[in-house]
C-alpha cells in the first residue's frame, strides 16, 4: 500500500473512526485501526465488534493495499504533525511508515486479514430521514436513556413508526424524552431499540457538518439579497434496518451497530391520561434558579418542592447542612393550584437540552403522578420527570 493525502483528511477521519474503540477490549486488536487503499480513496475502520464507524476520504494512490494499525499511534502522528501532506507506505507487510516534509515516522501493525470483518447488513428494511429534525430528536432524547448495563432495554433508543411519524423514546425509568419525527415511509414497519452510544455518535457526526447560519445585515439591501438565497443545508440520513443491526449512511461515513434485544416498556401506560393544573414557564428564567437551588437540593435527594398557585410558582428547597434556598417568580397558571417535588438534577438535564425555547408548558396531575413537559413551539416533543416524596413542611 502506498498513498499521497492531506494530513488534516487523515486526522479527521481517524479521529471519527477512533470513537468506535472502547476502553476494554476484549481482543488487543480492537485498539487497531483499519486502513485500506483502492481506487481513488482510503478507507477507514474501527470496531469494538458492537459499533463499527466506517469512512473514506481522497487519495493519491500509487499502490493499493491495507494494514491495521494501534490507533493511539497513528493518531498521534497524525495529530502532531503540521504538514500538509502525508505519504503512507507498508513495509514489511506489517509496519507503516508515515513520511512528510519534516517528519518520518514508522508504525508497528498488522496484517489487515487479522482485524474482524465488517460486514454490511442484510437489509430488510431502508429509509432516509432528514438530517435537522433528526438531530434535533437525538439532542432532546439521548441523554434520557439509562447509563449502566443493569437493564439493557433502557440504555438505548426505542425506535417505532406510526401514522406518518418515526419516534424516539428514551427511559432510565425515572424520566423520559418522546420526540416524533415526520417520514416519507408511511408504510414502514419498525419496533427495534438501538444503542445510545451508536445515536450519541451519529449526534457528533451530525452536528459537526451542521451548517453555520449567516446572520443578516439589516442596513445592507445588497447583502440582504445575497444572503436570502437557500442555506446549505445537511444531506438525509439513510437508514437500513435487519432484525439485529442498524446501519446508518452520512456522506461517505458508515455506521454499523446491533440491535438491543429485548421488549423496551409500554412507556405510554405512565403518562398521565388527567391534567388537573397547565402552567406556563419562562425557560430563560427558571433555569438559574434550578441551577442555583441545586447548590443545596443535591444534599438531599436533588429534591425541589413546587407549589403553583394562580398567578405564581414558589420553589424551594429541604434544610440542609449547608443551609435553603427559595424563590417565587410569575408564571401563567390554568387549572387548579398544585404543587409537586422534582429532582433538581433532572430539571437541569431537561433544561440543558431546551435550546432555543422560550416557554415550556408544563401539566400536572397531582404530587403523585409524573410532570409532563411539553414546548408551545414544538408539539412532537415530550419530556416526563417522575415525582419525588414530597418534604414535610
Amino acid at each position: 500500500m502506498k498513498l499521497l493525502c492531506k494530513t488534516s483528511d487523515l486526522l479527521q477521519s481517524l479521529t471519527l473512526v477512533s470513537r468506535a474503540i472502547s476502553g476494554q477490549q476484549a481482543l488487543p486488536i480492537l485498539g487497531n485501526i483499519l486502513l485500506e487503499a483502492e481506487g481513488k480513496r482510503c478507507k477507514v475502520s474501527a470496531t469494538d465488534l458492537e459499533l463499527s464507524i466506517v469512512t473514506s476520504f481522497e487519495a493519491s494512490i500509487e499502490n493499493e493495499g491495507s494494514i491495521t494499525v494501534p490507533a493511539k499511534a497513528i493518531l498521534n502522528f497524525a495529530q502532531y504533525n503540521s504538514d500538509q501532506e502525508v505519504l503512507l507506505e507498508t513495509s514489511e507487510g506489517t509496519q507503516l511508515k508515515c513520511t512528510s516534509k519534516h517528519a518520518k515516522t514508522l508504525i508497528a501493525g498488522e496484517a489487515a486479514t487479522e482485524y474482524p470483518t465488517i460486514t454490511p447488513i442484510e437489509k430488510q428494511i431502508t429509509f432516509t430521514l432528514d438530517a435537522i429534525p433528526l438531530l434535533d430528536a437525538l439532542h432532546r432524547v439521548t441523554f434520557a436513556s439509562t447509563k449502566t448495563s443493569l437493564r439493557p432495554v433502557l440504555s438505548g433508543v426505542y425506535l417505532h413508526a406510526e401514522k406518518g411519524h418515526l419516534t424516539f423514546v428514551a427511559t432510565d425509568s425515572y424520566r423520559l424524552s418522546e420526540y416524533k419525527i415526520p417520514t416519507k415511509a408511511s408504510n414502514i414497519d419498525i419496533s427495534c431499540i438501538v444503542p445510545t452510544k451508536v445515536l450519541e455518535e451519529l449526534r457528533s457526526i451530525l452536528s459537526s457538518r451542521k451548517p453555520e447560519r449567516e446572520e443578516k445585515s439589516k442596513g445592507d439591501e445588497k447583502d440582504t439579497e445575497k444572503k436570502s438565497k437557500p442555506e446549505p443545508t445537511l444531506s438525509p440520513v439513510e437508514v437500513a434496518l435487519s432484525s439485529q443491526q442498524i446501519e446508518l449512511h452520512i456522506g461517505a461515513t458508515h455506521l454499523l451497530s446491533r440491535l438491543i434485544d429485548g421488549r423496551f416498556p409500554d412507556y405510554k401506560q405512565i403518562i398521565p391520561k388527567e391534567q388537573k393544573s397547565t402552567i406556563h414557564l419562562s425557560v430563560r428564567e427558571l433555569t438559574p434558579i434550578v441551577k442555583r437551588m441545586h447548590y443545596f437540593a443535591k444534599e438531599i435527594n436533588n429534591n425541589l418542592t413546587f407549589n403553583f398557585s394562580k398567578e405564581s410558582v414558589h420553589v424551594k428547597t429541604p434544610q440542609t447542612q449547608a443551609g435553603r434556598d427559595e424563590a417565587t417568580f410569575p408564571a401563567k397558571v390554568k387549572g387548579e393550584a398544585n404543587k409537586i417535588a422534582l429532582s433538581s438534577s433532572y430539571l437541569l438535564d431537561f433544561l440543558s437540552h431546551a435550546d432555543g425555547e422560550g416557554d415550556v408548558e408544563l401539566t400536572l396531575t397531582d404530587s403523585m403522578h409524573p410532570a409532563v413537559f411539553r414546548f408551545p413551539s414544538n408539539p412532537l416533543y415530550l419530556h416526563l420527570i417522575m415525582p419525588l416524596r414530597l418534604q414535610e413542611e
